[in-house]
């Protein structure tokens, strides 16, 4: 099946929140609390979305897949939470399960990538639960180096996380 990657905009704000909230719970179930997966809502997340997407900073991108289905992924990237110079960071990369495994999440993140690099960013870095062990796989088949797990506060309590980092950028983007 054919897709494309394009920059989403504040009217693609309710197809995002529909993929994020099914990306949750397709991905987290018995890493996160079932509970908080139960109570995640779509016109929260649409909101959200809609609000970010209508003013977002100056460096901060949100680009969306979508098939003949509609969308079916999307990846956040912006400066980077530590604060570091020259770093991106991609917040968010989610695809349902349905639209995995064409090769959308690694586009995604590349294109993501791009977009930093071309807002200036050298390096990226993004952070992902420590027991997603094949977004894990993932990420470290696209090259990131790990670093340790840390504790971090989460949705339902606390969590464990592991920063992947690709202290050259180029090395996605090239």
């Amino acid at each position: 099946m054919q897709y494309v990657i394009l920059p989403s905009g504040p009217a693609d704000a309710e197809a995002l929140a529909q993929v994020h909230v099914a990306s949750w719970r397709e991905t987290y179930p018995g890493l996160l609390p079932d509970s908080y997966l139960r109570r995640m809502s779509v016109p929260a997340h649409a909101r959200r979305f809609r609000a970010a997407l209508q003013t977002p900073g100056p460096l901060e991108a949100t680009l969306l897949a979508a098939d003949r289905r509609g969308i079916v992924g999307y990846a956040q990237g912006g400066p980077s939470r530590d604060r570091r110079p020259g770093e991106a960071e991609v917040m968010t990369l989610y695809v349902l399960h349905a639209a995995q495994g064409q090769g959308i999440g690694r586009e995604l993140m590349i294109a993501t990538a791009r977009v930093m690099a071309a807002h200036g960013a050298r390096s990226l870095m993004l952070s992902v639960l420590r027991d997603n062990i094949p977004a894990r796989g993932f990420y470290e088949r696209l090259g990131g180096l790990a670093e340790a797990p840390r504790r971090e506060p989460g949705p339902g309590g606390v969590t464990h996380e592991v920063r992947y980092r690709w202290p050259d950028i180029a090395a996605l983007t090239a």
